[in-house]
């Protein structure tokens, strides 16, 4: 029998960082809630930021970018394209090696062009212009300060989510909030950068949780949980900057959300960040394993292990490609339009805006060629795509590909939709009736991802592979 050994998943090659500011100005137009009265932010609870990662085989080489935001969503495709094509010109990047990842925040001004009539929407053209100068330039700094290091994987728990499909006791309907019966994926993947002295450069939770305890009461600008999470990580990794990934959260949310008190977001931020200061705790030292040692004979036969040195790997590779998802039969952006104007009801007119936003992106085809991007990082893969996928992708990917972590993101390089499993689509439910994607669309794009995922796992050897 060969020796047993655990190997960790890592990545060995340059890796930078940088941390940006992007907290917007109080006055800003930051209503994201039907329910909310005010339109315009009335100050700051914690400011927003935004943190780079560049990962490169060496200095020559293309990098990967990944881009974490404290940001809510974009409202629509054509302002998110417009964007991104602007960063990636001024950076010389393919699309397929860049990501812009939003911790979906319900408290930060919309990614937006503004609607005549929103209270402090004339600030959020400049505002869109900081992000995006922003982003440029946090990653060239990440880029010119990037060195030697290592990102490697660890997987732990928290508590924080809880499930969000709450059956009305009272109507034959699915409402959005805690439902106890429920269970919830606790999956918390923690990746800790090192330098080649062993101290952390950068840490990253990837984590599937709703960023909704603040709510319509608060009218503070808020990265919600995932500022006090940054905090307490921070505070014991030598300040080394915190990222968020946003994960499979269609259906997970605090237990104890929509309300304005900030110091319950505070409070669940702690608990993040410390179920993943316990997972960081966990793991062995970067560039070492775990080895069988053999049996030291005493009161009983003990087995013991060792630390050996563990050969990392230094492959990355891109993919991007699009996957054909089935539309529901819609009403045109035209028809939601004449609705939303006529609408008296603030909360109804909402979710009419959103619904002509999200139409006018699609077209009036049947089908939406819907984006994706799986990147293989050493021996981890980070799988992701611009809709709001349940919980149900990240477990899937997980359980067809148990010998590798899987960093799923929702939410990435633009905002479109839910995509909720084909069972629920009978039920009078949110995240049904809010997603332009029919039955089934959920279960197409994780067929799509496991492809693509199979396909990165062919090279052995460092390569970008784009499928358009």
């Amino acid at each position: 029998m060969n020796q047993p050994a655990i190997s960790p998943a890592a990545f060995a090659g340059r890796i930078g960082v940088a941390r940006r500011d992007i907290t917007p100005p109080v006055g800003i137009y930051a209503r994201n809630w039907g329910a909310a009265k005010h339109d315009a932010a009335t100050g700051i609870h914690r400011p927003l930021t935004l943190t780079a990662l560049t990962l490169q085989t060496d200095a020559n080489s293309p990098p990967l970018v990944l881009v974490d935001t404290d940001l809510g969503w974009w409202r629509s495709l054509e302002t998110e394209r417009a964007f991104s094509q602007r960063v990636l010109q001024a950076l010389g990047l393919d699309a397929s090696r860049f990501l812009f990842c939003l911790s979906h925040t319900h408290s930060a001004p919309p990614l937006a062009e503004p609607d005549p009539g929103w209270k402090g929407g004339e600030l959020l053209p400049a505002y869109l212009r900081t992000v995006e100068q922003t982003t440029i330039a946090a990653v060239k700094d990440a880029l010119r300060t990037a060195k030697a290091a290592t990102l490697d994987w660890h997987t732990g728990r928290c508590g924080l989510a809880s499930n969000r499909d709450l059956p009305d006791p009272e109507k034959p309907r699915v409402v959005c909030g805690f439902n106890p019966s429920a269970d919830a994926d606790d999956t918390l993947l923690a990746g800790r950068v090192t330098d080649s002295a062993g101290t952390i450069i950068a840490t990253i939770v990837n984590y599937a949780c709703h960023p909704t305890t603040l709510a319509w009461d608060n009218s503070l600008i808020s990265p919600d949980f995932v500022g006090a999470m940054r905090e307490t990580i921070e505070a014991n990794t030598g300040h080394a900057p915190a990222l968020f990934l946003q994960g499979a959260s269609g259906d997970l949310a605090p237990r104890c959300q929509y309300i304005g008190d900030p110091a319950v977001a505070d409070k669940h931020g702690r608990q993040l960040g410390f179920a993943t200061l316990v997972t960081l705790a966990d793991m062995e030292p970067p560039g070492t394993r775990l080895e069988y040692a053999g049996v030291v004979e005493s009161g009983a036969p003990l087995a013991t292990w060792k630390r050996a040195p563990h050969r990392t790997s230094n492959v990355l590779t891109a993919i991007h490609s699009t996957v054909d998802l089935p539309l529901k039969d819609l009403p045109s952006a035209d028809e939601l339009e004449r609705q939303r104007v006529a609408c008296t009801d603030r909360a109804l007119e909402e979710r009419l805006r959103r619904k002509r936003d999200i139409r006018r992106a699609l077209g009036d085809g049947k089908t939406f060629a819907m984006p994706f991007w799986v990147w293989r990082i050493g021996d981890a893969i980070l799988a992701g795509s611009m809709t709001e996928a349940y919980s149900w992708m990240q477990q899937h990917l997980r359980e067809r590909f148990p010998d590798r972590p899987i960093v799923y993101l929702n939410l990435v390089n633009g905002s479109i939709g839910y995509l909720p499993p084909a069972e629920l689509y009978a039920a009078d439910l949110y995240q049904v009736w809010q997603t332009p994607f029919a039955r089934g669309s959920l279960e197409t794009l994780a067929n799509a991802f496991e492809s693509a995922i199979r396909t990165s796992q062919v090279s052995r050897t460092q390569g970008t592979m784009k499928t358009l």
